[in-house]
């Protein structure tokens, strides 16, 4: 049986997918929904349970194996339709003043760590990578904990945009890789008004 220790540290999020995938009866992912987004982001698709939701990323996630959950029932729970209405909040331009239930049990304590820093920051701020790594060393009484380590682990996150991973930008605030596509985390945080500096020259 799949302990989230045996998911190496900043394993990336096209790996843990494939944990999920071969562990589900573990994870307990039996249902999927998809979800229609605005003009200019990318759909979605919804993973849970019965009790909670594990997982939320875009269809055209550049790690994304469109038949990792073919198995699973289209279904709409009682989780995934709180969830849409999370969703339809988020894109009207809103900050939901709620959180459906979700399941990230599955990740390494330290990726946890990450996770639970990221859903402390606030709708329309940003911290960087290695904010982040400063919180971890602080709070694990180390000297120093590497960013890169930190960009596995926020790469890592299955929960997208609930989990804000969106909102950690590269130093002095660079917009950096995001595996569910950088123009969809451009469109994210200027749906927040969130400034940003572009490090890829666009045509």
């Amino acid at each position: 049986m799949l302990k989230p220790s045996d998911v190496p540290l900043g394993t990336p999020f096209c790996y843990i997918k494939i944990f999920i995938k071969l562990n589900a009866n573990q994870v307990n992912i039996t249902y999927k929904f998809y979800y229609a987004t605005p003009r200019g982001f990318d759909d979605m698709i919804m993973l849970g349970n019965e009790k909670a939701l594990t997982g939320l990323l875009f269809v055209n996630d550049e790690s994304f194996d469109k038949n990792a959950f073919e198995n699973y029932e289209e279904k709409l729970l009682p989780v995934f339709d709180e969830t849409r209405s999370w969703l339809n909040e988020y894109f009207d331009g809103k900050n939901p003043r709620f959180t459906p239930k979700i399941d990230v049990s599955f990740l390494t304590s330290f990726q946890k760590q990450v996770s639970d820093i990221m859903r402390e920051i606030p709708y329309g701020e940003t911290t960087t990578y290695g904010e982040i790594a400063k919180n971890v060393a602080k709070t694990r009484g180390i000297e120093r904990m590497s960013a890169q380590a930190v960009g596995g682990a926020v790469g890592a996150n299955p929960i997208c945009i609930i989990i804000p991973c969106h909102r950690v930008l590269g130093a002095n605030g660079f917009i950096t890789g995001y595996s569910g596509g950088l123009e969809n985390k451009r469109s994210l945080l200027k749906l927040e008004n969130v400034p940003f500096k572009d490090s890829v020259r666009r045509r």
